[in-house]
């Protein structure tokens, strides 16, 4: 794993300054172009969908084969019970060419079916109300260590496999799948997510890895991210860098493109892809969160106050009547 937290560093000189995020956002936040997971959910009865499709080629120095291939990968994602709550299902298909000194075949199966479910455990911004200076631009301006704080959310989940043939011949048919995510929300745009991974945990080829995105904003249309994976199990190991950009078409429509690779050569990768994310969100309800200075009995103080205005209005009004 010491390679791996290498490879994850760095990434970290990209961090810089920090704004608040919640669940629900006002236009839609989408996983994709890249391949991690972010800590905050949809949105308790929000509906979102991403896909796209993907062109790959593969080289093997050593045992002299070729892949090339698309496929398509689907993630469907809905927010219920709670705000924290998302439950989503994961789906990649591929067909390809596969060639070695003896021939050629023409392949297709699912090379990923996960279902699971992710929980935001802890929010720094939630309850959180920061005092604005009206006297000093500089004092509202100034840095701020809370950005360093990360939201933190939890994933578990299943992986299904019906004998595809891009898994070892062994593997289980389900095996657990388990995120721990964290999230800074910078300012300038920019947010800095992390996901470590263990991964098919009970089968025969158990993976362990990491994904750190970073992504930022240029403007209210435009995002750009560059990504780092990296994994390893006595199956397959790699590190893979990835980047790319999405386009704000709507609130609930957003399109992207990246490409990504890896650095050695047994074998080589080389993917791009373009791709569609939409947010069905009509019957979701805001959720009023009461600020933390407000507890329990400032808010009985206030509704026995509204009583109070409401009954002495009433008796006002009577008193008048002629």
């Amino acid at each position: 794993m010491t390679n791996l937290l290498k490879n994850a560093l760095l990434l970290l000189p990209f961090l810089t300054v920090c704004s608040a995020n919640a669940q629900y956002t006002d236009v839609i936040n989408s996983n994709r172009p890249g391949e991690s997971q972010a800590a905050f959910s949809v949105g308790q009865t929000v509906f979102q969908a991403e896909t796209g499709f993907y062109g790959t080629r593969e080289e093997h120095s050593l045992l002299g084969t070729k892949t090339n291939g698309f496929g398509v990968d689907l993630a469907l994602r809905y927010g219920a019970f709670l705000e924290q709550l998302e439950f989503n299902i994961e789906l990649k298909h591929q067909w390809d060419q596969f060639q070695t000194g003896l021939g050629t075949e023409n392949r297709g199966d699912f090379k990923k079916i996960t279902v699971g479910a992710k929980y935001l455990i802890y929010d720094p911004f939630k309850n959180y109300e920061e005092k604005v200076n009206i006297l000093s631009w500089k004092a509202n301006h100034r840095f701020k260590w809370r950005q360093f704080i990360p939201a933190v959310g939890v994933y578990a989940g299943a992986n299904l496999n019906f004998n595809s043939i891009y898994l070892p011949e062994n593997e289980a048919s389900i095996s657990p799948k388990l995120m721990v995510i964290t999230q800074n929300q910078f300012s300038g745009g920019y947010v800095f997510v992390t996901n470590i991974i263990a991964d098919r945990v009970t089968s025969e080829f158990p993976s362990y890895g990491y994904i750190v995105t970073l992504t930022k904003g240029f403007n209210e249309k435009w995002s750009g991210f560059i990504e780092n994976q990296g994994f390893k199990s006595d199956f397959y190991s790699d590190s893979v860098l990835r980047a790319g950009a999405a386009y704000l078409i709507k609130e609930n429509i957003q399109v992207d493109a990246s490409i990504g690779g890896n650095f050695k050569d047994t074998p080589s990768i080389l993917v791009g892809g373009i791709g569609l994310s939409w947010r069905f969100d009509k019957n979701y309800k805001p959720i009023l969160i009461r600020s933390g200075k407000e507890d329990g009995k400032d808010k009985d103080k206030k509704d026995k106050k509204d009583k109070k205005k409401r009954k002495d209005e009433v008796e006002t009004i009577e008193v008048e009547k002629p």
